[in-house]
């Protein structure tokens, strides 16, 4: 921006000469941005690319614009997210692997570095409105509390306003939400019909009215990142009911017909093979009657819960031309990496429990099949999906193979594309999004931002392939990894690794190499070869070599080392701003405190809750986290204190005979873990005295509470439920003073004298 010139100032205001503030503008004919991310949504799994699930609203998009058939992402949610809102490789801007793997190395922090200001930062400051609304797991696990810190959050990198959950999935029924920077609850329970891809799509609705109301001269950035499909897979039995029976084929055949209608359509090329069944995806036909019934059940949520999603994208894309936007508006919408196969080889009814190889017996499983996508279930399907999900291609999310990197993308400009409807063979990254995205609002990326010097953007723009099938490619070379796995593009060749990672218990399964020093290198001439069927790597060993050479100097330019390997690589974690607290004291009436924020649960803990209660039937929460998928609670049934665990490999509950008396009282719970004298034991305690003490059975691991930044709530629930004892919010009717939790297996409290009693009651007062 040119200085400008002095300005005459004198006493008399008559005399002086006035001059506004300057606001930015936008450029003359700057379009509104629509941005849809989907999670886990593979390559396959949109109607509009060959999928047998209907997504109709999705759909016409796609026939009103254009598909890219070869665009890429890094293979999981928060690198791909850094990669498309900064324009940088992922590792580049500290973002290597997910937030739950924050590590100590530069190229895996989980903190966007302040170099790297993100695509709502550039476009607010040329002028646009900015909103974002959904999923944004752009922020470690530890900065997710109401104490921030707020800086990666979304208002902290540029968005005006956001709504949605931090963390990397939540309930789809009883989510963690965030408005701007406070927790909020969901504006409706379970019970009334709330779901979240309807509330994020009316927030979204609601964003752009506002704004566009207030003034239409200012175009808006507008980030939509659906929960779905990433599990849990929760929607309502009406969506799923369409779908009964249309998965009974199994996963070949349905693979298959995919494949069919994706040639059919163009969006694989008419010379494409389709890979084979690899030996760890069962051959549906070996499979038992009730293991067919319940993985095609899985299935059927699945579908239902994608229709659903589609169907309220619908909504929004109703609105944008109810309002008369849709014209100026271009739309994107893609998913962040191939289908899942976070459900391991059988699916699981509670996925936080596949992520630690807590897989239930086919006889649990099959017991809670009529449960599958209610508020009681927290499913996942078998990976025979996932594969069938990204037909044609290999693999899945978090492999760089081109299932776990190669994904939808659907684009509408329709000002910008001739052809509506075409299918689009230019090698694109998620990185492009960026630059395409400047390059049409008529933008410059900046070469500093609040003084903080800007690292080079990494994508190169694809405006041109908008307006010309025929342009000539954009990107001569982009490296991948993901937890170990490798690939390079060059020039229309791919060369990958054959590295299994040490997760969701894959070893056990796929066949590969179990260390980097090991690593096989496969090539793949993509250009004749859109699926990674015929390898080349024997024919030509010098491109291998060479490919494999600039893989290391890509990797070294872009902090990948050292490559990730679990569980190794944890033992680098990165620190909070603060390490948990050894006690921490909680009282009612506050947000919820998130898991990474509390004494340290694992090792032993204790509980001591003050309340006075009026009589002997006094009863409510006292204390309670997560829901019956995990979580634990404290709580008085008719006076009696009670206590479940509901572990994500078994669900124990324990309560005392005895009632709380009326009057001034501590209820305690001590959980201390299995060691030489017995298993997990649980005690309840009214006043120091044992009443109570119960066996806990199953693990005492519950990754998901941070994952989904489930937090602490004191006096009632929120919700669902941990178990069928109470419905939410099942609010305690006594008087809660505090909850002091303290850390250690062998934590010990004083009972307060009746003395200590009045004195903390007239303090509170």
């Amino acid at each position: 921006m040119s200085p400008l010139p002095p300005q005459h100032v004198v006493d008399s205001a008559l005399d002086s000469q006035s001059r506004p503030v300057p606001y930015p503008r936008p450029a003359p004919g700057a379009p509104n941005v629509l941005m849809i991310v989907l999670d886990d949504v593979g390559f396959a799994q949109l109607g509009c690319f060959g999928s047998g699930i209907s997504t109709p609203r999705i759909d016409e998009v796609a026939q009103q614009g254009l598909r890219y058939q070869r665009f890429h992402v890094t293979a999981v949610c928060s690198s791909t997210r850094a990669a498309l809102l900064t324009g940088r490789n992922h590792h580049a801007v500290g973002m290597g692997v997910t937030e739950e793997a924050a590590l100590g190395f530069p190229g895996y922090t989980g903190r966007l570095p302040r170099s790297a200001a993100t695509l709502a930062r550039v476009l607010r400051d040329t002028g646009y409105n900015t909103m974002a609304v959904g999923k944004w797991h752009l922020v470690p696990r530890t900065e997710t509390s109401a104490a921030g810190p707020f800086e990666r959050w979304p208002l902290g990198v540029g968005f005006e306003k956001y709504y949605g959950f931090l963390g990397s999935e939540t309930s789809q029924w009883a989510p963690e939400l965030v408005r701007d920077n406070h927790h909020v609850d969901p504006p409706a329970t379970p019970e009334e019909g709330y779901h979240l891809t309807e509330d994020l799509v009316d927030e979204t609705i609601r964003m752009i009215q506002d704004q566009q109301q207030a003034t239409t001269r200012k175009p808006f950035f507008a980030y939509l990142a659906t929960g779905a499909a990433h599990a849990p897979h929760q929607v309502a039995p009406e969506w799923v009911e369409p779908y009964r029976g249309a998965f009974d084929h199994g996963w070949e055949a349905y693979r298959e017909e995919v494949f069919a209608r994706q040639a059919a359509a163009g969006v694989v090329p008419e010379d494409t093979v389709l890979t084979p069944r690899p030996a760890w995806v069962p051959e549906w036909s070996t499979l038992s009657a009730d293991q067919q019934r319940l993985y095609a059940r899985y299935m059927e949520v699945f579908a239902g819960f994608m229709s659903h999603t589609d169907h309220h994208l619908g909504r929004l894309f109703d609105f944008l031309e109810e309002i008369g936007v849709a014209e100026d508006t271009v739309v994107m919408i893609l998913s962040d990496n191939g289908a899942s196969a976070e459900g391991g080889p059988t699916g699981t009814p509670n996925e936080a429990a596949g992520w630690i190889g807590l897989q239930p017996d086919e006889e649990t499983a099959l017991g809670q099949i009529e449960d599958l996508g209610g508020h009681d279930a927290s499913n996942h399907y078998p990976w025979g999906w996932a594969w069938a999900g990204n037909t044609p291609l290999r693999l899945w999310k978090r492999y760089s193979w081109l299932g776990g990197v190669r994904a939808p993308l659907v684009l509408r400009w329709p000002s910008a594309v001739p052809d509506p409807g075409a299918v689009r063979g230019q090698f694109t990254h998620a990185v492009d999004l960026f630059p395409t995205i400047i390059e049409a609002a008529g933008a410059t990326v900046p070469d500093a931002v609040d003084g903080v010097d800007q690292q080079p953007v990494d994508g190169t723009s694809f405006l041109a392939s908008l307006r010309d099938g025929d342009a000539a490619e954009h990107r001569r070379m982009q490296y991948f990894e993901m937890m170990g796995s490798r690939s390079l593009y060059l020039d229309g060749w791919k060369a990958v690794t054959d590295h299994v990672a040490n997760q969701f218990g894959e070893r056990e399964h796929l066949t590969g190499s179990f260390d980097h020093a090991t690593d096989t290198w496969s090539l793949f001439d993509l250009r004749t070869d859109f699926s990674e069927h015929h390898d080349l790597a024997a024919e030509h060993p010098d491109l291998v070599r060479r490919m494999e050479g600039l893989w290391w100097a890509e990797a070294g330019r872009n902090q990948v080392l050292p490559l990730f390997e679990f569980p190794n690589s944890m033992l680098h974690l990165h620190p909070g701003e603060f390490p948990p607290p050894p006690e921490a004291t909680y009282r009612p009436g506050g947000s919820p405190v998130i898991e990474p924020m509390l004494p340290a649960a694992g090792g032993g803990f204790s509980l001591r809750a003050h309340l006075d209660v009026p009589d002997a039937h006094a009863e409510g929460v006292l204390a309670a986290i997560g829901d019956s998928q995990g979580g634990w609670g404290l709580y008085l049934l008719d006076g009696r204190p009670t206590a479940c665990f509901a572990l994500l490999d078994h669900t124990d509950r324990v309560q005392s005979e005895v009632a709380v008396g009326p009057g001034s009282h501590v209820v305690g719970l001590d959980f201390r873990p299995a060691d030489a004298d017995g298993p997990q034991r649980l005690d309840l305690s009214i006043d120091e005295e044992v009443v109570a003490t119960g066996t806990v059975r199953g693990t005492f691991f519950l990754p998901q509470l941070s994952s989904a930044a489930v937090g602490l709530t004191i006096g009632h629930d929120r919700g669902l439920p941990l178990c069928s004892d109470y419905a939410t919010p099942f609010p305690f009717t006594g008087d809660l003073d505090r909850v002091v939790m303290r850390s250690g297996a062998a934590a010990t409290f004083e009972v307060p004298t009746e003395e200590k009693r009045v004195r903390a009651a007239m303090s509170g007062d």
